[in-house]
C-alpha cells in the first residue's frame, strides 16, 4: 500500500483567455510540458512523489457537446497509469474551450458535467479529482476584477460566474460518483483573510470576509449568512438556483484543500480597496477557519515563493508551511496532504497571467531547464524524513485511496460496490442529469 499523507506536487495546467477572449494563456505550452512531459514525470518520481496534481488542457480536449479529442490525454494518463503515480485530476483551471465562451454561459455546468463524465469513463482508474480549480479565484479574476475570460469588473458578473462554476463542480462531482463510486474530490481553493486598516475600513473588511465563503458554502450546500442571502439575491442568484446546492450536497466525498501564498492575505481600506498585506495569521490561522467551519479533512493543496538573491528564501517558505502543517496535525485537525505547487518554474504568475510578458518565474522545484532547484532538494529530504512517521502517528487519517497499480484488484473492486451501495448514493440526484 502507498504512504497514507499525501505529499504531492503539481503541473501548472492554467489555460485563461484574456485580450477579450482572443489570447489563451496556456501554462503547460509555456513551461514545455507538452514537449517534456515524459521528462516531468521522470522529476516526480526523482522526488520519490506518489501523488500529482495534474489535468488536461480543457481548450485541446474538449472540442465540442460530446467531441473530444483524448489524445495527449491518452498518452499522459497512461504513463501515469503506468508508472503507479496517483492524479489529482483537475479537469478545469480557470479556462474553458473557445466554443463554450466564459464562465457567464448558463449551458457551462451541465456541459462540464458531460465532459466530466467523458473523463471518468475513459479513465476508470482515476479515483482522486479537483472537478474545477480555485473557484473562488476563478470568479473573482474573471469577474470582479475583470482579468481573464469575460473580464468583467461587477458583483452581478461575479455571482453569475461563481453560481455557474460550482455548479458545474458539483454536476461533475455527480457525474464521476456515478462512474466511480468511490470518487474523492480535494477543492483546492485559496484560503483568504482581509484585515481592517482602520475602524472605517472593519465594514468593507467583514463583507470581503464573508465573500471568500461563497465558493465552498455553496459547494458544501451550507447556508450562507443573511447579508451573503442578499448579496446573491440582489446580483442575479435565483432562489431556486440557492436551493439547488442546499438540496446536492456531495460533501461526504470531500476534502478540504486549500491554497496559501503570500499574496493570500489582504490589506483593506476605508474605501474598499485593497492591497496585498504579506504573511500576517499565516498558513494555521486561517486554515483553522476553514476547518472550524466546514468540518473537513485538510489537504494543503498548493503553495510557492520565488527563490531570491540569496538561493534560500523558498526552503525557508516550505519549512515554514511544513511547520504550519505540522501544528495543524498536533491540534487535532485531520491534516492528509501537502503540496508545494509546482513541480517546475511558471511564466508570467507575476502578473497573475493577465500579462504576456515571458517572465520566468522561479517558483519550482525545478527550473524550466529541469534543473533542480534548492527547494526542490529540500522538498525531496523532507519527504524522506517524514513519509513513514506521519502514518504511524496517525493511521486513522489514512485516505481510502487504491494506487493505480491496484485499480484492477480484488480490493478495488469491494471498495468500488461497497461506495456504491452506501445510503448517501441513493439520495435525489440533480433531474436534469439523472
Amino acid at each position: 500500500m502507498k504512504p497514507s499523507f499525501m505529499f504531492a506536487t503539481g503541473i501548472e495546467n492554467s489555460y485563461p483567455t484574456i485580450n477579450g477572449g482572443r489570447t489563451r494563456v496556456d501554462e503547460m505550452e509555456k513551461c514545455g510540458h507538452y514537449d517534456l512531459w515524459r521528462t516531468d514525470f521522470d522529476l516526480v518520481q526523482e522526488l520519490n512523489l506518489t501523488y500529482l496534481r495534474y489535468g488536461p488542457p480543457i481548450h485541446r480536449t474538449w472540442l465540442a457537446p460530446d467531441h473530444y479529442d483524448w489524445s495527449f490525454s491518452d498518452a499522459t494518463f497512461h504513463e501515469l497509469r503506468d508508472r503507479d503515480i496517483i492524479p489529482i485530476t483537475d479537469l478545469c483551471h480557470f479556462g474553458v474551450p473557445d466554443w463554450l465562451g466564459n464562465f457567464q454561459n448558463p449551458d457551462f455546468p451541465e456541459l462540464f458535467a458531460q465532459y466530466a463524465g467523458a473523463f471518468a469513463r475513459r479513465y476508470p482508474w482515476v479515483q482522486l479529482y479537483t472537478p474545477v480549480n480555485e473557484m473562488f479565484i476563478c470568479a473573482v479574476f474573471s469577474a470582479k476584477y475583470g482579468w481573464w475570460n469575460e473580464q468583467l469588473t461587477t458583483d452581478r458578473g461575479f455571482v453569475t460566474a461563481i453560481k455557474h462554476i460550482v455548479k458545474a463542480n458539483v454536476l461533475g462531482m455527480m457525474q464521476i460518483l456515478k462512474r466511480r463510486p468511490d470518487a474523492i474530490f480535494i477543492q483546492s481553493e485559496s484560503s483568504e483573510y482581509f484585515h481592517a486598516d482602520s475602524p472605517a475600513a472593519i465594514g468593507p473588511a467583514e463583507i470581503m470576509n464573508s465573500k471568500r465563503f461563497l465558493s465552498l458554502d455553496l459547494n458544501y450546500g451550507r447556508r450562507v449568512d443573511s447579508e451573503m442571502f442578499e448579496y446573491l439575491l440582489d446580483n442575479g442568484m435565483t432562489k431556486e438556483e440557492y436551493h439547488f446546492f442546499l438540496h446536492n450536497r456531495l460533501k461526504q466525498h470531500c476534502i478540504l484543500g486549500n491554497d496559501y501564498y503570500m499574496t493570500n492575505e489582504h490589506r483593506v481600506h476605508a474605501d474598499g480597496h485593497t492591497e496585498a498585506s504579506g504573511e500576517v495569521f499565516g498558513y494555521t490561522e486561517i486554515t483553522r477557519q476553514y476547518y472550524d467551519r466546514y468540518r473537513l479533512p485538510v489537504m494543503h493543496t498548493e503553495t510557492n515563493l520565488r527563490e531570491g538573491p540569496k538561493g534560500d528564501e523558498a526552503v525557508q517558505w516550505l519549512w515554514k508551511e511544513w511547520a504550519s502543517v505540522l501544528r495543524l496535525r498536533n491540534e487535532g485537525i485531520p491534516t492528509v496532504g501537502f503540496t508545494w505547487y509546482s513541480l517546475t518554474d511558471q511564466v508570467d504568475w507575476d502578473t497573475a497571467l493577465r500579462q504576456q510578458n515571458g517572465n520566468v518565474n522561479p517558483l519550482g522545484l525545478y527550473d524550466l531547464d529541469r534543473n533542480i532547484r534548492n527547494v526542490g532538494k529540500a522538498y525531496k529530504q523532507l519527504i524522506a524524513d517524514w513519509r513513514d512517521v506521519l502514518p504511524a502517528s496517525s493511521v486513522c487519517l489514512s485516505v481510502p485511496i487504491v494506487p493505480p497499480s491496484q485499480s484492477d484488484s480484488a480490493h478495488a473492486a469491494a471498495q468500488m460496490r461497497e461506495a456504491a451501495e452506501r445510503p448517501e448514493q441513493a439520495q435525489p440526484k440533480n433531474p436534469e442529469l439523472a
